[in-house]
């Protein structure tokens, strides 16, 4: 079977988040220390003992899904011999892809994150952004929704989630006026998120340019597995692009769809995703209804995934 990888992103966060792994594995430990001592403070206390206020911090949450994402493949590389056909990573779940291929080390990527985070919040004053779920209308319908309320201020698709559910990321004013419209236009539903900031959308433009410099001076490593990219939804080239390409995933919408189903074009069969939360694996079940999918980010869950593997 061709199993794909699917790492989250943020949002799937939860005070306790890899601590039963850590507990556990040697391995999960390792990355837990490799983490801190990358960053200069205790990620498994933020972890472990943190708040949901802590961890909502986007500083915070993206080095910490990341650090519990790759102590869990590690730990699947370890007890399971994984050998997967690809994988991606939802936003900054995607750094996490590329640390467990080998394209980014562990140091660099949880260095990179932690700076991504504070970019992307400081990027715009907290309270005028804002984003939100549009549940039941198309892309195309959407995409026109946004362009209508753009009179409000900016607002864009920020995630091509699958299922006709789409996050659209702007300005408070702008994202609320295409919320109105959008149920005028018969969404099924439309949720405002409890987020911090606008993500991947044009406001998020100081973010990436604080960021260049830093992960422009990144070296990538060779891929021992292909990743799909969330802005373009094809493979990276070896040693090409790395820097660019998420640098313009600062500002451009997730086509998360887009990137399952290029998945399933190169042969996966189940999907496995890795680290804290279910909200991929969820995904994959609007999107390619039939084909298996499972989680881990806990000892409890290996049994699921030898089972997936066969």
């Amino acid at each position: 079977m061709g199993i794909g990888l699917l790492f989250p992103g943020q949002a799937s966060q939860f005070p306790g988040m890899g601590k039963d792994l850590h507990d556990a594995y040697p391995a999960a430990r390792e990355v837990f220390r490799e983490a801190s001592e990358a960053l200069g403070f205790s990620v498994a206390e933020l972890c472990f003992s943190g708040s949901e206020e802590d961890l909502r911090r986007t500083e915070n949450t993206q080095p910490s899904i990341f650090t519990v994402s790759v102590a869990a493949y590690r730990v699947l590389e370890e007890e399971t011999g994984i050998r997967p056909l690809c994988a991606a990573g939802h936003s900054l779940g995607e750094y996490s892809a590329l640390a467990a291929s080998g394209a980014l080390s562990l140091f660099d990527a949880v260095r990179l994150l932690r700076s991504r985070g504070r970019y992307m919040q400081e990027a715009v004053p907290l309270g005028e952004g804002a984003m939100a779920a549009v549940i039941g209308l198309s892309p195309d319908a959407v995409t026109a929704v946004c362009r209508d309320a753009g009179r409000k201020g900016v607002v864009e698709p920020a995630n091509f989630n699958g299922g006709n559910q789409i996050v659209i990321s702007g300005s408070a004013a702008a994202v609320a006026a295409a919320c109105e419209a959008a149920k005028s236009a018969g969404a099924k539903m439309v949720m405002p998120l409890p987020v911090s900031a606008p993500f991947h959308c044009s406001l998020m433009k100081p973010a990436a340019l604080r960021l260049a410099p830093e992960l422009r001076a990144v070296h990538p490593g060779k891929f021992a597995f292909p990743v799909v990219a969330n802005v373009t939804a094809e493979t990276y080239r070896q040693g090409e692009g790395v820097a660019e390409t998420l640098l313009r995933q600062i500002v451009s919408p997730v086509r998360w769809e887009e990137c399952v189903r290029r998945m399933r074009a190169m042969g996966v069969t189940s999907f496995l995703e890795v680290g804290p939360g279910k909200v991929l694996s969820g995904l994959v079940r609007r999107i390619e209804r039939d084909v298996p999918a499972a989680v881990f980010c806990a000892p409890a869950d290996l049994p699921a995934v030898r089972s997936l593997s066969g």
